[in-house]
């Protein structure tokens, strides 16, 4: 008779593998634990929150999309891991909080142990970097859900702010500034589009072509780690009003999210330098430039709403920050201005 183990790798699950790639995951994560961490390998683990008088808990959940595909055909995976991190530490600081920890869910055809030690490398450094606890997940094997070679990731955080300093939008006034804050790239968004632009499925060699105004290879200029602002913002959130990450739906659908109903935010093209891979892609794509703007970040990873008062004191304790725009009573359907 066959062994259970046996006859489920038959049937495209290896349980010996994936012990195996879990011993390697423990390694890693205890990597990144704190004193907070008070049990994890059990069916749940644990966090102890300390030294708070009334704290609001802020979870978020997300993913890298279709970046995924690009660092498939490079064989490049320790930038999404970092990706997925600190794409979800950028999310909750939106609320003004800070990160406690953070789990994972990987999920392929068949557990390829290279892969996965990447990917979970990546997700450890960046989480050390924060610093947060990776304190969990689930690797899965899925034959027949997940096509041989390919995979997806997920991450879900969790964090914590005082109720007093929850930054959520509220306190934007007409008149405020509009600060941006350089991206390291795309980010997580707008690969699909790319995809495209660059026949990547038809012609991987595509990425590998050096144009000469990235100076580098598409494919590196594609993989760039999307950029953490935790450490650059963490001390300045007191002179805040509202913070927009610039992620998938580009300036208006995220912008608009921290805006109060009666005021819009009118953005300013030309405040800063639209980076080079932007121009490629719109220039190769034949893109119209409202949609640009609607799909991808263009250069701002990052929007900080403040007073006129608080902006030079964040311009200079921010050097790489640009005024980019200002707050403005809302007269049209669109909260958020483009020109």
């Amino acid at each position: 008779m066959k062994s259970a183990a046996k006859a489920y790798a038959q049937a495209g699950v290896d349980l010996q593998q994936a012990e195996r790639i879990g011993q390697f995951i423990g390694q890693q994560t205890k990597s990144t634990f704190g004193p907070e961490v008070i049990g994890s390998g059990f069916f749940g683990s644990m966090f102890q929150l300390k030294e708070y008088q009334k704290p609001v808990l802020v979870s978020s959940a997300d993913g890298v999309g279709t970046k995924l595909q690009i660092a498939s055909l490079l064989d490049r995976h320790n930038s999404v891991g970092a990706d997925i991190v600190n794409h979800s530490v950028n999310d909750i600081l939106c609320c003004g909080a800070e990160p406690l920890f953070f789990l994972d869910y990987i999920a392929m055809g068949k557990l390829a142990p290279q892969q996965i030690e990447a990917i979970i490398t990546g997700m450890a450094q960046a989480c050390r970097d924060v610093p947060c606890s990776l304190i969990g997940g689930e690797t899965a094997e899925m034959p027949g859900t997940y096509p041989r070679g390919s995979y997806d990731i997920a991450g879900f955080i969790v964090g914590v702010v005082e109720k007093k300093n929850i930054i959520d939008g509220s306190s934007i006034r007409y008149g405020d500034i509009i600060l941006g804050l350089p991206s390291s790239g795309l980010h997580t968004n707008g690969y699909s589009l790319v995809r495209k632009v660059f026949h990547v499925e038809n012609n991987p060699s595509s990425l590998n072509k050096i144009y000469p105004e990235l100076g580098i290879s598409l494919g590196e200029a594609l993989l760039k780690i999307h950029h953490c602002y935790y450490h650059e913002l963490k001390p300045l959130l007191s002179f805040v009003h509202g913070i927009a990450h610039i992620t998938g739906g580009g300036f208006p659908g995220n912008i608009s999210r921290i805006l109060p109903q009666d005021l819009a935010a009118h953005i300013y093209k030309g405040t800063w330098d639209v980076p080079a891979l932007f121009r490629l892609i719109q220039r190769q794509g034949n893109i119209n430039e409202s949609e640009m703007y609607q799909v991808f970040n263009m250069g701002i990873g990052m929007t900080i709403v403040c007073s006129p008062e608080q902006a030079k004191r964040l311009t200079q304790a921010l050097p790489q920050a640009k005024v980019i725009g200002e707050i403005t009573n809302r007269k049209k359907i669109e909260p958020v201005i483009i020109d």
